[in-house]
């Protein structure tokens, strides 16, 4: 999960540092840093005192990847996506596919979810939730079949 702060208001100039990239984008330094390092995005050029300097592309990338990650892809599947968006050659039918992959594997937790929720219902109900000591709930989790 990404650590999103608030975006601000105020434009700061291009190139920008760091911290105002992180302001910008609503991402920490330390995820920018994390992207660079994995290569995710481009690294960002130097100035003269070894500060980085993002550009509007930069910013582009960090908010397209921190979007990305809000919806639930995992960053190899941003990395994908980012090839795609930097390719204006691209097949948009590359897009919905994966897309739709995405879905697919969210439907199918969301299934596990409503499963777990379900048994947990099911484990709570068997409860008497008094001062007894017996539990089937703690007998349920502790059974080996589990």
């Amino acid at each position: 999960m990404v650590v999103r702060m608030t975006p601000q208001a105020a434009t700061p100039r291009l190139p920008m540092n760091i911290s105002q990239a992180a302001q910008k984008t609503g991402l920490t330094s330390k995820t920018i840093r994390y992207y660079e390092s994995i290569g995710l995005i481009q690294p960002a050029g130097r100035q003269a005192n070894g500060y980085r300097n993002y550009g509007e592309q930069h910013l582009r990338e960090l908010r397209f990847v921190a979007h990305s990650r809000d919806m639930g892809f995992t960053l190899e599947e941003c990395r994908e996506l980012l090839g795609l968006y930097r390719d204006t050659s691209r097949r948009s039918a590359d897009v919905k596919a994966l897309t739709r992959e995405k879905i697919n594997d969210i439907n199918h937790k969301i299934r596990a979810l409503e499963t777990m929720r379900d048994s947990l219902m099911a484990l709570s109900a068997c409860c008497h939730g008094d001062e007894r000591p017996d539990c089937p709930i703690l007998d349920n989790l502790a059974s080996p079949d589990q």
